[in-house]
């Protein structure tokens, strides 16, 4: 790869840096081809866009992008994947289902880092803090459950006592 692609690469990656605001790396490195095209075709339909870097030129392209993405570029070392999403649990379920699809034994593909609602996670023990995070639907979901409960109490509340009133004046009515 000569210096102008280089260059065109780290452009390329900075402007995918400053557009998603979920960035996962992991290590996917060992697969053979049949786990790779797999552990791609799932990327694919979970609306995860996966790419295998050079580490010296992701460094650079976060640098380029203008975030603070902390010590993510620490764990740029070895073989390395990104995996770019708009859910900031997304690509944690994927690595975990895809582990259990492959075994009992199988740490791969390995969580090197993320950086998810502006916070850096280093290290695969952080992948289960990954898959607990909310994302922003899940969240205005529950806001919206919580926001409706008490009005529900009351309507429920305002409309048995009126079933109850009305039923008492029915029965008085009748009476007299």
């Amino acid at each position: 790869m000569n210096t102008e692609q280089k260059v065109r690469v780290v452009e390329a990656l900075a402007e995918k840096l400053q557009q998603y605001d979920v960035v996962y790396l992991a290590d996917i490195g060992g697969f053979d081809a049949e786990k790779t095209s797999n552990f791609r075709r799932e990327c694919f339909k979970q609306d995860i866009k996966l790419e295998v870097v050079k580490n010296t030129l992701l460094i650079k392209a976060m640098e380029k992008s203008g975030r603070d993405f902390g010590d993510l570029m620490t764990v740029a070392k070895g073989e390395t994947s990104i995996l770019f999403a708009e859910t900031a649990n997304a690509p944690a379920r994927l690595i975990k289902e895809f582990r259990k699809k492959l075994g009992r034994n199988n740490e791969k593909p390995i969580l090197k880092g993320a950086y998810a609602q502006e916070s850096a996670y280093l290290g695969n023990d952080q992948l289960e803090t990954l898959v607990n995070i909310k994302s922003k639907e899940e969240l205005i979901g529950d806001v919206l459950g919580l926001l409706q409960s008490p009005a529900k109490n009351v309507l429920s509340a305002l409309q048995s006592g009126g079933n109850t009133i009305a039923g008492l004046v029915k029965t008085l009515s009748e009476r007299a």
